[in-house]
């Protein structure tokens, strides 16, 4: 019998879960993705020409996306082998993973994404033993 996996992911990380007939186990992905940098609200630059010195925007997201991706594929690559999927997580990430899952020709592994705040890897374990057991 081939495993259940449930996955919780945010842009931060990923926490996933791996239900066999073994047990479970629980792996932990960092993304390493650096957010574009921001000025606190209402606070103005005292530094002359400061746009120049900034990366345009574009050249950021474009550094943003492929760290995206290649977060994705390291989960994508620990998920594949699995049964069924449960994609949980608080934000974008979750439906970007599933969009991502589909382009690949693995949409059918998804069984259910799920909005949920932080959880710890316990209540994950829990969520998905829960969902599958149903």
């Amino acid at each position: 019998m081939k495993p259940t996996v449930g996955l919780w992911i945010d842009h931060r990380k990923a926490v996933i879960v791996v239900v066999s007939e073994r047990g479970e186990e629980i792996t932990e992905v960092e993304s390493h993705v650096e957010r574009q940098p921001g000025r606190p609200a209402g606070v103005r630059s005292t530094t002359p020409y400061e746009a120049q010195h900034v990366r345009a925007d574009d050249s950021q997201q474009r550094k943003l996306t492929g760290q995206l991706n290649e977060f994705y594929d390291e989960v994508i690559a620990l998920v594949r082998g699995a049964e069924s999927v449960l994609i949980l997580g608080p934000g974008e990430a979750k439906d970007e993973l599933n969009k991502r899952l589909e382009r690949d020709n693995l949409g059918r592994l998804v069984v259910d994404v799920q909005a949920c705040d932080r959880m710890t890897n316990r209540e994950i374990a829990a969520k998905t033993r829960e969902y599958f057991r149903q």
